[in-house]
């Protein structure tokens, strides 16, 4: 299993008015961070497009450990926390480190889209496979397919 981690600067643009980091940007932090992973596979969005297949999310959630400062340099990880047999469905946590120190966790509830038909659909077997081989979180859990009735 790999993990993958993307390093990222808090800039100045990310602050609110009283120097905080604005709650969306964390979210922007594991957009950023699972983008990198795809496109480190040749999975970025051209080939999305040109496949018919893109990620969708259905829940987004952040827990906020430690204030962030402009200028911290840190290392966004991305995790798969669950995963369907068929690869439609998914879960994955970010982890948002500043060096050893915890600064958010966000967790996610996601598929696989099919953008002609939007529809969630099993992505292609390659898509599937790479994102299968990413590190598993200790929880981990097989999700559903969705097709039981």
């Amino acid at each position: 299993m790999e993990l993958f981690e993307q390093p990222v600067t808090v800039r100045w643009s990310d602050l609110d008015p009283n120097g905080h980091v604005r709650h969306s940007v964390y979210y922007d932090y594991g957009t950023f961070a699972r983008i990198a992973y795809w496109q480190k596979y040749g999975f970025g969005p051209d080939w999305m497009a040109s496949n018919n297949c893109g990620p969708v999310l259905f829940r987004e959630e952040a827990h906020f450990h430690r204030e962030l400062n402009s200028g911290d340099e840190l290392v966004v990880n991305v995790k798969l926390s669950g995963l369907s047999d068929d690869h439609r469905k998914w879960s994955m946590r970010h982890e948002i480190r500043r060096g050893e120190e915890l600064c958010a966790t966000l967790d996610m509830d996601g598929a696989w889209l099919d953008l002609k038909a939007r529809r969630v659909a099993a992505p292609p077997k390659n898509l599937g496979e790479r994102f299968a081989a990413l590190a598993h979180t200790e929880d981990f859990q097989v999700i559903g397919s969705g097709k039981e009735k």
